[in-house]
């Protein structure tokens, strides 16, 4: 590996910060240095578009936190390129690195003995009187969620084809195991090894209590009719890119063909994670 690719959180100072050592020390070390754009100016150095920094690189270090390594897997895509992640935000499920362990973590990563994980990802498509009219890739889950205003939502679930159950809810959120300790986990859904290949559905406070989450195979394909008249009912993507729905709009969820393969250190593991960001066995 000797392209490595930078992608910071905007507007915080932190990256920033770490850059003014962590750049000289890679390029001293002899490695190609691919900073994105907005970062670089700030530093008045090259930089790059996020959108060419894959291609570029062999690997991508992630310098923020979870929400901006979700925006980096879905930009990798199907790209094959490894991605660690340093957490300069709060959780950090994802991020597996803290700032003080970045130097020895990257040594690690350029030496090999990193190990790759690679975590399955959903395609969302949505239809339209039988019409695609758009379609997204995620890592962490694809929500169906209403408005503030908006009544209760009726949501017509079908896994294979075959019916479920039709949901009265305030949503329904559709995760990767990646994303069950994200919004899922809030809204009282199972936690999932992040490894595992499965799919969990979590409908969000419905109104039959009875209406429990349910873990699927990662084989199954989802369908969603919104029976609802509201417009004000939203699909939510990553929790980080928003698309309005309509009444009789259909929502099919499955695994995509892409993976994120994500760089763990050495002796991490992920209930130490559990255990570190749940607080487990504090009192």
């Amino acid at each position: 590996m000797k392209k490595i690719g930078i992608i910071c959180k905007t507007g915080r100072p932190e990256p920033v910060d770490i850059l003014k050592d962590f750049l000289p020390w890679l390029r001293g070390s002899g490695y190609d240095v691919f900073l994105d754009i907005e970062t670089a100016q700030i530093l008045k150095v090259e930089g790059y578009s996020r959108s060419q920094i894959p291609e570029l690189s062999d690997v991508i270090i992630v310098l923020g936190g979870d929400g901006t390594m979700l925006s980096v897997a879905r930009l990798v895509g199907g790209r094959n390129v490894p991605i660690l992640g340093v957490n300069l935000g709060g959780l950090g499920f994802i991020t597996e690195v803290n700032r003080d362990e970045l130097f020895e973590a990257v040594g690690d990563v350029l030496s090999g003995k990193c190990s790759r994980e690679e975590r399955i990802m959903l395609t969302a498509v949505v239809y339209r009187r039988a019409e695609m009219i758009a379609d997204f890739v995620v890592l962490n889950d694809v929500v169906i969620n209403k408005g503030a205003l908006a009544r209760i939502t009726d949501m017509e679930a079908y896994v294979n084809s075959t019916y479920v159950t039709t949901f009265k809810a305030d949503g329904l959120i559709i995760a990767t195991p990646t994303g069950s300790t994200a919004y899922s986990l809030a809204a009282g859904g199972p936690i999932l090894y992040p490894t595992l290949n499965s799919i969990v559905l979590t409908p969000i406070c419905p109104h039959t209590l009875t209406n429990r989450p349910i873990v699927l195979p990662d084989d199954c394909t989802v369908e969603v009719i919104l029976r609802s008249a509201s417009e004000d009912v939203f699909l939510t993507l990553d929790g980080q890119v928003g698309f309005s729905l309509r009444n009789n709009d259909v929502v099919e969820v499955k695994k995509s063909t892409f993976k994120t393969k994500l760089l763990i250190p050495p002796e991490r593991n992920y209930f130490q994670i559990l255990r570190t960001k749940l607080k487990w066995g504090e009192r």
